[in-house]
């Protein structure tokens, strides 16, 4: 299953991309990477205030008390759903995540996405192991989580790591009687680690946060909402509290 996970500054000295560039571990072996952004709290105001051609106000005043109303606008967009403005800021992300987390991840559409090929590659030997699996406990539309009891625990985990070992193993035996990548892979678990680039608006970035940062998210991929959530509050401090303060029933509290 390959070799252990790296420490953290080991870990980051190997996957961070640029020095400056906001990067968070997650999981095991998954990461967080802001590449880039486009635009600011103050862009999205300004694309608010051109429909009544006062843009430059947004763009070009720095003074204390355009700031001040900048802000105010802000939340008033937020708080009348006016949600157009906010597509005028973008956000590229490099992220590496368990395939599970990124087919749950591919459902937000509003965003522009390329992945890693299993068909050109040779894929990496990273597979996503929890430290504890969770049981469900209630019945259907109405249940929780809970945290499996040991041994139970340990020995399940160990029969999954098994069967990692398993699936690498003949994944590799495929590719060396000259079975084609893009077959070879199908014998490989959804835990299976992958790379992805994510490009999205600020307004879906939030549609995101608001359904996966959410105590209803499943926890691995709430792991990655947490991280971005605090990349989006950092770049966009003013939007980022004007979406916790109204946006809908999903937002934390």
């Amino acid at each position: 299953m390959g070799a252990a996970p790296l420490d953290d500054a080991s870990f980051i000295a190997d996957h961070r991309t640029h020095p400056d560039s906001a990067f968070s571990r997650v999981l095991d072996r998954g990461f967080v990477e802001l590449l880039d952004t486009l635009g600011d709290d103050r862009r999205c105001v300004a694309a608010a205030r051109v429909s009544l051609r006062r843009d430059q106000k947004s763009l070009v005043d720095d003074s204390e008390a355009q700031m001040k109303r900048d802000q105010g606008l802000l939340h008033r967009l937020m708080a009348d759903r006016h949600t157009s403005p906010f597509e005028h800021a973008i956000f590229q992300f490099r992220v590496r995540a368990p395939i599970f987390v990124v087919r749950q991840w591919f459902r937000h559409r509003f965003a522009s996405y390329n992945e890693e090929s299993g068909r050109y590659i040779k894929l990496e030997d990273e597979f996503f192991l929890p430290e504890r699996l969770r049981e469900r406990v209630g019945k259907a539309m109405d249940y929780t989580y809970a945290d499996m009891a040991e041994p139970e625990n340990g020995q399940t985990l160990d029969e999954i790591e098994a069967l990692y070992e398993q699936a690498r193993g003949l994944y590799e035996r495929l590719l060396e009687r000259g079975v084609a990548r893009e077959h070879a892979r199908m014998v490989l678990p959804v835990a299976q680690y992958t790379t992805f680039f994510w490009t999205v608006n600020t307004l879906s970035l939030m549609n995101f946060l608001n359904l996966r940062n959410s105590p209803h998210a499943q926890e691995e991929i709430r792991d990655y909402a947490v991280v971005i959530e605090d990349m989006f509050a950092a770049h966009m401090p003013w939007t980022h509290a004007a979406f916790r303060e109204h946006w809908g029933p999903s937002a934390i509290r």
